[in-house]
């Protein structure tokens, strides 16, 4: 990875304006979030606009909007979405979820968010960087409770989160009326004893079925990736 972009096998996005980078959360989330069927997607907190890329990408026919309330990172994504071939479909603001979801008519059959989410950890002194990965700009409550407003009747809601974090997680699903559809515990190594990160698939209302639940290994050692994330990330990345 240089300095100011990353070169993904369809689009390159560049990263230096904005204060959180390229990282595997983003990937996993974009890879990994289901939207064959959708016709409209909506990225909260989208950063470079790397997982709208990639949507794009895996989805030739959905309209997709990026909303980001920091000002530097929705203006990266806009001239990385602009740079793209998918620019045509996807349309980036700068806006907080709660400003959007006052001034939008909009329903998204899809929404994927890869939130801000060290909310116990010491904060960064870098304003921009401290915003976009602490939960104080937007808490896992305020985040279920807008995404109600804007989902379709049968729309999914797709998250990755820390799995320390998974009894939270649990409790605000249930309290804020979601239940989860798909579920994938993240481990960085396949000798790992605990997972890193959760991957969450959500439905708003009632339970329709058992959840599907599964489990990703990322590296077998450091830098020799799993067939089981290679196949996920393929589409994507140059070489692994």
């Amino acid at each position: 990875m240089g300095n100011k972009s990353f070169r993904f096998k369809q689009f390159e996005v560049f990263h230096d304006k904005c204060a959180m980078k390229v990282g595997t959360d983003g990937v996993l989330l974009g890879a990994w979030a289901r939207v064959e069927d959708a016709r409209s997607i909506l990225d909260i907190g989208t950063g470079t606009g790397l997982i709208a890329l990639m949507l794009a990408q895996r989805n030739n026919y959905a309209n997709i909007v990026g909303i980001d309330i920091d000002s530097d990172a929705a203006l990266q994504a806009k001239e990385n979405v602009e740079g793209s071939i998918f620019s045509s479909r996807i349309v980036i603001e700068h806006s907080s979820l709660m400003e959007y979801v006052q001034q939008t008519n909009k329903k998204f059959d899809v929404i994927v968010s890869n939130p801000p989410y060290f909310i116990n950890s010491l904060e960064s002194p870098h304003h921009n960087r401290a915003k976009a990965r602490h939960a104080n700009s937007l808490a896992l409550g305020d985040l279920l409770l807008l995404a109600s407003k804007v989902i379709t009747t049968d729309g999914r809601l797709s998250i990755v989160y820390p799995y320390d974090e998974i009894n939270n997680i649990e409790k605000f699903i249930t309290e804020y009326g979601w239940f989860v559809v798909r579920r994938t515990d993240v481990y960085s190594k396949v000798d790992s004893i605990k997972p890193i990160r959760i991957l969450l698939e959500l439905g708003f209302g009632k339970p329709t079925a058992t959840p599907d639940v599964s489990v990703l290994h990322i590296e077998v050692e450091r830098h020799k990736y799993t067939d089981q994330y290679k196949k996920l990330t393929k589409d994507f990345y140059l070489k692994m």
